[in-house]
């Protein structure tokens, strides 16, 4: 078949590239070997979230006594979280199909390789193999996988990655989590929150090493109040499986140490899927294992674009996204802007859940700039101490000159669903004394934003 767009890859990359093509009025195609989706909705974002709100509600009714309600017999049903997770990526892969469908865009099942001429070729799981050609454009959305180390090969049994940890087939008494970002942390919540012995080892000093220090921190005393063991300053030396368990070795502040647990999950990062792809054979420039395009995500050869998880750039869904509007509003004769990288928005659904966007205190100290700086704790929010959910706080950066929000750092209750006012906010090129006049709706978490920014300029009310 002749195309005007082949994506190759279906995540929230590909798929929202190929509607976005088809609404264009380009004729699209989307190669997929697995699942519509792909990581984000089949193993990542979407299961692990299903499960994560299975552990908040388990957390609920263990608290119930706190909110004046009696509950007895509670007990987690690990399969049947298991089970509901599944079933709520299955309809969101379905939801796929169906948006498919809708923009007539053809789905293609198989492995694709990309050939020179504008070609991919698709082999079906019978091992047939058919080319199909693009005129305007072959766009790769391959997404990434969990990044092994070494010394942690994974088996899928004892030492795992995410997939695997979202299907046990039963619960393990004892978790060692290796690395402590969003997976990491998300995982330990989950495990931790329906009795799960966790333990997190994390080689740098803070936990969640790319939030500001005072996040990271708060963090580490939260989860320590849960009951999760923390090591930072701590790195694997190696895993013995052998055994009915594991046996880990690890170098800490304090020597050598060695825990034994059931299971290992190894969530120490991503790594781009670019193997295997025909790179090499079109030409295609990568670099430290992604591929280089500019900032409309054309490669160095004419007609082969990149988005996602696959070139440089934080390996985010919305970013994926945002990248292949972008990329098929540019190949359709439109203007779009660049994408602006220094707003992009992160979220750890942990609890308490993060959220920030921008620099952090540090990074616009160590750049010079003369900054105001404003917190406000939850402790301190009406709406937080009537949700039980006192824990963290909001945490703004302001260029003292001009008041221009640098960035934004939070920690609480509900906070991944907060964020978009900043990152709205700093588009607008909003100041401090704006956002300070803004008047937010009482009793919210949201109101938390407002009396940041006020205590940054010293007018705030009730702290």
């Amino acid at each position: 078949m002749n195309y005007d767009i082949i994506v190759v890859g279906s995540g929230p990359g590909g798929y929202v590239t190929a509607i976005r093509a088809s609404q264009l009025g380009l004729k699209t195609a989307i190669i997929e070997r697995e699942s519509l989706g792909g990581i984000c909705l089949n193993w990542g974002c979407i299961p692990t979230k299903a499960l994560l709100k299975s552990a908040n509600v388990f957390e609920y009714l263990n608290h119930a006594n706190d909110y004046g309600i009696t509950v007895k017999g509670i007990s987690a049903d690990f399969s049947g979280m298991i089970e509901r997770s599944r079933g709520v990526a299955n309809g969101m892969s379905t939801g796929i199909q169906f948006l498919m469908k809708k923009n007539k865009i053809d789905v293609i099942k198989g492995n694709g390789v990309i050939k020179t001429g504008k070609k991919v070729a698709v082999t079906d799981e019978n091992g047939a193999t058919v080319e199909h050609s693009a005129d305007k454009a072959v766009i790769i959305a391959t997404g990434a996988r969990s990044r092994e180390l070494p010394n942690i090969p994974q088996d899928g049994e004892k030492i795992i990655g995410y997939r695997q940890a979202m299907v046990l087939k039963s619960q393990p008494k004892k978790l060692v989590i290796v690395g402590s970002g969003a997976i990491g942390v998300e995982f330990a919540y989950f495990y931790n929150a329906i009795g799960t012995e966790v333990t997190i080892v994390e080689y740098l000093p803070n936990i969640v090493p790319i939030e500001d220090e005072e996040v990271s921190k708060q963090l580490e005393k939260s989860f320590k109040k849960a009951g999760i063991n923390v090591l930072t300053n701590a790195s694997v030396d190696s895993v013995d499986s052998k055994g009915k368990g594991c046996i880990v070795t690890l170098k800490t502040e304090k020597g050598e140490e060695k825990i034994e647990c059931d299971v290992v999950l190894s969530a120490v990062g991503i790594q781009a899927n670019i193997e295997n792809l025909g790179l090499e054979d079109v030409g295609i420039i990568t670099d430290k294992g992604r591929i280089l395009t500019n900032e409309y995500y054309q490669t160095n050869i004419p007609g082969y674009y990149a988005i996602g998880d696959v070139i440089p750039g934080p390996a985010l869904a919305h970013v994926a996204s945002a990248e292949g509007i972008i990329c098929v509003e540019k190949l359709a004769g439109h203007n779009p802007q660049p994408l602006d990288y220094g707003n992009i928005p992160g979220c750890t659904y942990c609890s308490p859940e993060i959220s920030s966007v921008g620099m952090t205190e540090k990074a616009a100290k160590e750049a010079g700039i003369e900054i105001k700086v404003g917190k406000f704790p939850f402790s301190a929010s009406g709406k937080a101490s009537a949700a039980g959910a006192k824990d963290g706080f909001v945490k703004l950066i302001f260029d003292a000159k001009y008041g221009e929000l640098l960035g934004a750092h939070m920690i609480g209750a509900n906070v991944t669903e907060m964020i978009a006012e900043i990152v709205a906010i700093r588009k607008l090129e909003t100041t401090g004394e704006e956002l300070i006049k803004t008047v937010h709706p009482h009793p919210t978490m949201s109101e938390a934003i407002m009396e940041a920014a006020a205590a940054a300029y010293g007018e705030v009310i009730h702290l």
